[in-house]
């Protein structure tokens, strides 16, 4: 880990917090046996990597392959097998905030006309202090906002690199961990570039679905599915409250009267569907805005 952080050039990198010259560090000590520090590097990889709602800062992207090198290290929580999947979530996170689709185009065109401006703005933010920071972000340029929108595509040009790094772990011995993935792969494959592998990989999310032994389990592949834009009606009729939200909240259900017509119901009592997976949260996907649509009776976009 060491030596793969030291490829990275963090000195021209910030995070949620400022300069990013303390990330490699806190991605040294998942790997160590120092508790304080793992607590402190957990904390960080997803306090200060991804930014609220899952969108990208500039170390981002550098995080997200170094994340996706930890899932195969055996040195990652040798007695803890939850941290994989843990890893797996961050990269859900990442396929989130590189989810572009059609508009990657545009949007690379306006910041590469600004890339000087941009690297200026940068390198000024990283060499300054935390008032100095404040005050570039309301500094009027929008060169902020266009900042970050140049990290999420560095990520948006990593998905296809990280997809391959998790699919295969849906072969798992550990039914999570295969879970884990199918959610990391339903964010990630929405990429334009994985087009001709969805068919294959929509084939071996539903046989995992109908394989599922659990209701959060289902619940968090259905959605994947849904992702993927495959057909998740076998399941609006299941009897879990959760897994039937799940299939009806798919994107190309949108206006399906009977995909509408689960959602209405649930929509009645949304206090039953929070508490549908017991002491589990929500599948990771609808700690989202479908999640709170559904919460306030209303349907996903």
């Amino acid at each position: 880990m060491d030596d793969r952080t030291d490829d990275v050039d963090w000195s021209g990198l910030f995070h949620a917090s400022g300069p990013a010259g303390d990330t490699p560090r806190h991605l040294a000590a998942l790997l160590g046996d120092d508790a304080e520090a793992f607590v402190d590097g957990y904390s960080h990889l997803w306090s200060e990597t991804l930014r609220r709602e899952g969108k990208a800062w500039p170390a981002t992207a550098p995080t997200a392959m170094l994340v996706a090198e930890l899932l195969d290290n055996p040195l990652l929580g040798p007695d803890d097998p939850s941290l994989p999947d843990a890893m797996l979530a961050y990269l859900y996170q990442i396929g989130v905030a590189a989810d572009f689709g059609d508009r990657a185009a545009e949007i690379r065109a306006r910041v590469k006309d600004r890339t000087p401006e941009l690297r200026a703005w940068t390198a000024e933010y990283v060499s300054t202090d935390a008032d100095g920071r404040a005050r570039m972000w309301r500094d009027g340029t929008g060169l902020g906002e266009l900042v970050l929108d140049q990290a999420a595509l560095a990520c948006f040009d990593l998905v296809p690199a990280l997809l391959w790094r998790t699919l295969p772990h849906l072969a798992s011995e550990r039914a999570r961990r295969r879970t884990c993935a199918a959610a990391a792969v339903g964010s990630l494959a929405r990429h334009p570039a994985t087009s001709a592998q969805r068919p294959e990989l929509l084939k071996l999310l539903t046989s995992m679905a109908r394989a599922a032994d659990s209701s959060h389990d289902l619940a968090t592949i259905v959605i994947a599915i849904g992702h993927l834009d495959g057909d998740t009606r076998p399941w609006l009729a299941d009897p879990h409250a959760g897994v039937r939200a799940c299939a009806a909240l798919a994107p190309n259900l949108a206006g399906d009267d009977a995909a509408d017509q689960v959602l209405m119901e649930l929509a009645r009592s949304p206090q039953a569907f929070g508490k549908s997976f017991g002491d589990l949260a929500p599948p990771l996907q609808l700690q989202s805005k479908s999640y709170q649509d559904l919460l306030t009776g209303r349907r996903a976009s």
